[in-house]
């Protein structure tokens, strides 16, 4: 498999573009054009190995410090070289600050971009169901009336058809899963609307960018469907170069696609959209009718046979569940087997059908890999997922799940050795090695990368002054029953010397909840916990609330940017090594020490690093920055890994006497002539 025999584009620009030093250089272009203007020699130092990688077709891995400025650091680089290149980032707020505001800025000054950006179909207006719905309406309560008239007034003036332009639309609106753009129910070129889809038209953009902005979760889809149904089957054009933007997270989502996930609620949704969709054409005939009761019956019957649990958990023993149960294993087969009977025995088909059908056969083969397969490569899990564990029919939500353990292989073979140009850039890649190479040994082996350039860029950020790093010797162990109420009792202290002004990030919801109630009634600051409202709301409070803590988990730990003296204090419980009886931890960390190797320092304390990292970043996210990074975990000071993640850390200015961190705050607050920032 290739990205495409032609990787230029067809029409490249043919005016005249800046060098880098011209554009990065003091008194370049930059310099004149933007206001907050500061040279960054690591800036220009990144764009040019950008450069040289594009042009010399390698691969290069680039750890670039917050506030190297390092999207323009590769921007300019992808312009210059007439390239066709897809730009993936790790969250979808990245992706629109690139197309919304990077290359906007760079249009003033370069002139037109051919650039397009795509997301996943689910955040796409489906046209036509939202036709069908309009003749057909079946709609739950006021509220969702209501949403339906926004979404209707909506379609009649978008371009763009992607659901981040309903403000009005909560992210868990049920309304949206009846009307977005996913392949389930869809027709292709047949359906009506085809000329008008918004999908035909992302697509179309994309086949005429030089540039093509894309989420990690979009490329690896693709790249699983290109692996699967070979070179034509992706959604993206050819391209012969990708920069991964936040690249700390490429191998827990390449492992996501290049999986098998079923679960119990795939079974109800198509036996409900046969059948809704069957009578609204009028093209259902009881043989259909009773093989979807059928259906039903026997999915419900089987996923409750699963081993009960809550969360992740290892489904290990396979083979003792298929001799027990092996009759209703072939039941459900059996089922999809008689609705794919009796869709193909159907006097009438409307286009839908073929989709239904294939639908139904990859359940077939997913499942029988899930309960049959031998490959050695594959860890079998099972997840109980949802608040209260429940669908919304009122069923538990069961996921019985396959996902390869290492994907160092497939991604070598599928992706690096088929394009000219990986570059692989984040803030947190490198793990304590040489202070000025970094060692890039854990991703490279992760993700498959033997052959790369790599380079660390140092933020120009002054870290020994902006920040200091505390860690309390006196600490209970954090796997202790003591740690919690000594944790809050040193989480109250701090705040009181920072006056809030806080993220308190923790490893685990119970940690967090448990906190979180044992300082209710004792912070006389406003305190916000995560869950009580959307994430973007609760960032939105957090930046307008004076004085606010906010109590959250891993998802507050990376792509939240908070700058100024509203965030002066991130404190974290303890180091985030992840759960080692987390059935895909378990089975990586069995398979590095069945092969001979040391999993803990391989694996477990690398990846707890890079966690580390990402979370202190919340705290310095510009010059003006300062405040205090707290870690509660005084294994840092006593056991000998902690020396890994003490060199791989930015130069802190570093104590265990929580006087400093006073004396930090007091010298600031004199200094500034207000607050402690």
């Amino acid at each position: 498999m290739s990205f495409g025999s032609n990787p230029e584009t067809a029409a490249a620009p043919t005016r005249r573009l800046p060098t880098l030093h011209e554009f990065f250089a003091p008194g370049g272009l930059l310099s004149k054009a933007h206001p907050n203007y500061e040279f960054r020699r690591g800036q220009l130092q990144m764009a040019e190995a950008v450069e040289k990688a594009l042009v010399e077709r390698r691969h290069l891995i680039v750890e670039a410090g917050t506030g190297t400025g390092k999207t323009l650091a590769y921007l300019l680089p992808v312009i210059r070289s007439g390239k066709r290149v897809i730009i993936s980032t790790g969250t979808k707020n990245l992706q629109e600050q690139l197309f919304f505001k990077d290359i906007p800025f760079l249009e003033q000054h370069l002139g037109k971009l051919r650039v397009c950006y795509m997301k996943g179909r689910n955040n796409y207006l489906c046209r036509q169901k939202l036709y069908d719905l309009t003749n057909q309406p079946v709609l739950s309560g006021l509220q969702e009336i209501e949403q339906y008239r926004q979404i209707a007034e909506w379609e009649e003036t978008t371009e763009s058809g992607d659901r981040a332009e309903l403000k009005g639309i909560p992210d868990n609106a049920q309304l949206w899963q009846k009307l977005d753009a996913r392949t389930e129910r869809c027709t292709g070129q047949k359906c009506q609307q085809w000329d008008r889809c918004f999908i035909t038209e992302m697509h179309r953009r994309a086949a005429e960018s030089d540039i093509i902005i894309v989420n990690h979760h979009l490329f690896f889809a693709d790249l699983s469907l290109r692996q699967s149904g070979g070179p034509d089957a992706g959604v993206l054009p050819d391209f012969s170069a990708v920069i991964f933007d936040e690249a700390h997270e490429l191998e827990d989502v390449a492992g996501s696609y290049f999986g098998v996930s079923v679960s119990n609620l795939r079974f109800e949704e198509l036996a409900r959209d046969i059948e809704a969709t069957l009578q609204q054409k009028k093209a259902i005939s009881p043989g259909v009718i009773t093989a979807l009761a059928k259906l039903r019956e026997r999915s419900r019957f089987f996923f409750g046979l699963l081993p009960p649990g809550e969360g992740r958990s290892a489904f290990t023993n396979r083979d003792e569940f298929l001799e027990r149960h092996g009759d209703d294993y072939d039941s459900v087969m059996q089922s999809l087997a008689r609705v794919l009977a009796e869709l193909e025995l159907l006097p009438q088909k409307p286009e839908e059908v073929f989709g239904f059908s294939r639908r139904t056969q990859e359940l077939q083969a997913q499942l029988a890999f899930i309960l049959e397969s031998t490959d050695k490569n594959t860890v079998f899990w099972i997840e109980y997922r949802g608040e209260g564990r429940r669908t919304r029919g009122g069923q538990t939500h069961i996921v019985l799940q396959a996902t390869p353990i290492d994907v160092s292989q497939i991604l070598k073979q599928t992706l690096f050795e088929n394009l000219e140009t990986a570059v692989l850039t984040s803030a947190t890649l490198a793990v304590a090695g040489n202070p000025d190479r970094g060692n890039f040994d854990y991703v490279r082996q992760r993700v498959g990368l033997e052959h790369a350039r790599e380079m660390v860029v140092t933020s120009h950020f002054d870290y020994a002054k902006q920040a200091i790093l505390y860690v309390p010797p006196d600490m209970p162990d954090p796997r202790s029953t003591q740690f919690g109420r000594a944790a809050a009792e040193k989480i109250r202290r701090l705040l009181d010397i920072t006056q809030g002004r806080a993220f308190c990030l923790f490893t685990s919801y119970a940690q967090m909840n448990d906190i979180h109630d044992r300082l209710l009634g004792e912070l006389s600051y406003p305190m916000l916990l995560q869950g009580s409202a959307p994430k973007n709301a609760l960032l939105e409070e957090f930046r307008l609330t004076p004085n606010a803590v906010l109590f959250a988990t891993s998802s507050f730990w990376q792509g939240v940017d908070v700058q100024g003296e509203q965030l002066s204090c991130v404190i974290i419980d303890r180091l985030p090594f992840a759960v080692p009886n987390d059935p895909v931890v378990a089975a990586r960390i069995s398979a590095i020490n069945g092969a001979g190797g040391n999993a803990f320092f391989e694996y477990q304390v690398p990846a707890a690093v890079i966690s580390l990292k990402q979370g202190f970043g919340r705290l310095i996210r510009s010059v003006k920055d300062r405040g205090v990074l707290a870690l509660l975990d005084n294994r840092l000071l006593k056991q000998r890994y902690g020396r890994t993640f003490i060199d791989s850390l930015p130069a802190y200015k570093k104590t265990k006497d929580l006087a400093d961190v006073d004396e930090f705050f007091s010298g600031t607050s004199e200094r500034d002539g207000h607050g402690s920032q």
